[in-house]
């Protein structure tokens, strides 16, 4: 049975998809869980201040608590002070939206993001939202900085996605997707054309630490493909590749990715350890 907690944080998470909001029954019946169990969560939510109710509509959304917790979190760890001039330069060059993604808990999600397109129609989804993997060129980024076995587990895990919401030239089956993963890895690079959504375009590339040891997230340029058709996209790889390389070096001055948190925490823990012994 479900915990309270992950009951909570389930609504959260499809309130979230909801922006214009749900009313009680919805919540209750896409969660599966008794309508009596969703309005208390929601009333503790709403005295929380993550849930607001329509007095009206009796309509529950979220407040913008969440996102301000996120975006609290991000500027005091250094990653959008470090990342947005990178990215506001590529978006320039390229004429398009770049995104920057961050590997978390087995998960890459959109953090920040430059729009470069100054004219006709923009792609220009909202931060916050998880990639989805077998579809996005940043899913096949990410998946290609590792085993072949592991891609297959996380993406097994959130699955293909619904064929009629996604682009003409999406993968459906597992060797498919390899062979999208293989390329990258050749490549050092993963375009995409109509694959996530029709008339979108995309390239990524993966964003390492600096001493290359691990993924620390995805720097992507997408827009339209009539505008991003595939000799587009490799013409913009250099620029690509150079700010990747620049956002891996500027990763050490991040708290959350140069590990002066770890420090700090043992060196507080040794620092009560020494207290201890000394009493």
């Amino acid at each position: 049975m479900s915990s309270v907690l992950d009951r909570a944080l389930n609504i959260l998470e499809c309130l979230a998809h909801s922006p214009g909001g749900l009313q009680l029954y919805v919540i209750a019946e896409r969660l599966d869980i008794p309508r009596s169990a969703a309005h208390r969560l929601l009333a503790d939510l709403n005295r929380l201040g993550y849930v607001e109710q329509d007095p009206v509509s009796e309509i529950y959304r979220l407040t913008l608590k969440i996102s301000a917790l996120g975006q609290t979190f991000l500027s005091l760890n250094g990653i959008l002070d470090i990342a947005q001039p990178i990215l506001d330069a590529l978006a320039e060059k390229a004429g398009e939206l770049v995104r920057l993604s961050i590997v978390s808990n087995e998960r890459l999600t959109w953090v920040a993001k430059a729009q470069g397109a100054r004219t006709g129609f923009r792609y220009d989804p909202d931060a916050g939202a998880e990639a989805h993997l077998a579809s996005t060129s940043s899913g096949h980024a990410w998946l290609s900085t590792m085993s072949d076995e592991e891609a297959v587990r996380l993406v097994s895990r959130q699955g293909f996605g619904d064929p009629r919401q996604l682009g003409p030239n999406a993968v459906a089956t597992v060797q498919a997707l390899l062979q999208r993963i293989e390329l990258a890895r050749r490549d050092g690079y993963a375009l995409v054309v109509e694959n996530s959504a029709p008339g979108l375009s995309a390239i990524s590339t993966p964003i390492r630490t600096k001493d290359g040891a691990r993924t620390i997230g995805v720097l992507s340029i997408a827009g339209p493909a009539m505008r991003l058709p595939e000799e587009r996209l490799r013409a913009l790889v250099p620029d690509l590749l150079a700010s990747a390389a620049e956002l891996s070096a500027a990763s050490l001055g991040s708290v959350y990715f140069g590990g002066t948190w770890r420090l700090g925490r043992e060196a507080e823990l040794s620092a009560a350890k020494s207290l201890g012994d000394s009493g």
